[in-house]
């Protein structure tokens, strides 16, 4: 007879952010202090296929986690935008406050693509995490714009403040581009955060 997986309790955790806007989150509890937090990526929730998969991995290393949606993303309050690096950084930091003041350790951070930015972000404006883990995410945050804008996206974005990317094949509206949002991505150099990154950290990529 199999014994009962101790990793088997799910729970839904809702965080406020400091905007006042609810973060909502899976906890998987495997009765352990420590516990590793998850990032999901551009467009993606917590719910996305890789997250999911490192989480039943967790659980099956016995290691509580927990998988969360940015604001503006899956079932969290808060509009979609674009870059949002700086408020992802700060829900990530209200996600750990949280757990730290129920008495958790967090024992590591792990993001996939934008995420995996994001948690090297926080490392750099936060210390007291040992383990930080960047799957797949970009080191050049200019890389890929063209790709999803065009071309002449500066040009567009400065006459009209704004650029609406449209589904393929499909006249309706995926999501829009603020020029604050773009600038935010472009203005974000993620080799001068890395180097303010504790030399304690541990850090994989």
């Amino acid at each position: 007879m199999a014994s009962q997986n101790p990793c088997s309790d799910k729970q839904r955790v809702i965080i406020p952010n400091k905007h006042g806007q609810k973060l909502v989150g899976i906890l998987h509890e495997c009765g352990t202090t420590n516990i590793i937090i998850l990032c999901h990526g551009f467009r993606c929730c917590k719910d996305s296929s890789l997250i999911l998969n490192l989480a039943v991995a967790l659980e099956n290393a016995r290691i509580s986690c927990f998988r969360f949606d940015f604001s503006g993303n899956g079932e969290s309050e808060g509009s979609f935008q674009f870059g949002n690096y700086g408020a992802e950084v700060d829900d990530l930091h209200d996600v750990i406050q949280h757990f730290r003041e129920s008495n958790r350790v967090i024992s590591a951070i792990i993001g996939h693509s934008k995420g995996g930015d994001v948690v090297l972000l926080y490392a750099s404006k936060y210390h007291g995490i040992k383990t930080v883990i960047n799957l797949s995410g970009r080191y050049n945050l200019k890389n890929g714009i063209e790709e999803r804008l065009g071309k002449d996206y500066l040009e567009r974005i400065k006459k009209d403040s704004f650029i609406d990317v449209k589904k393929k094949r499909s006249a309706s509206v995926e999501f829009r581009v603020t020029e604050e949002s773009l600038m935010e991505r472009i203005s974000t150099n993620m080799h001068e955060a890395c180097l303010r990154i504790d030399k304690e950290c541990s850090l994989s990529f």
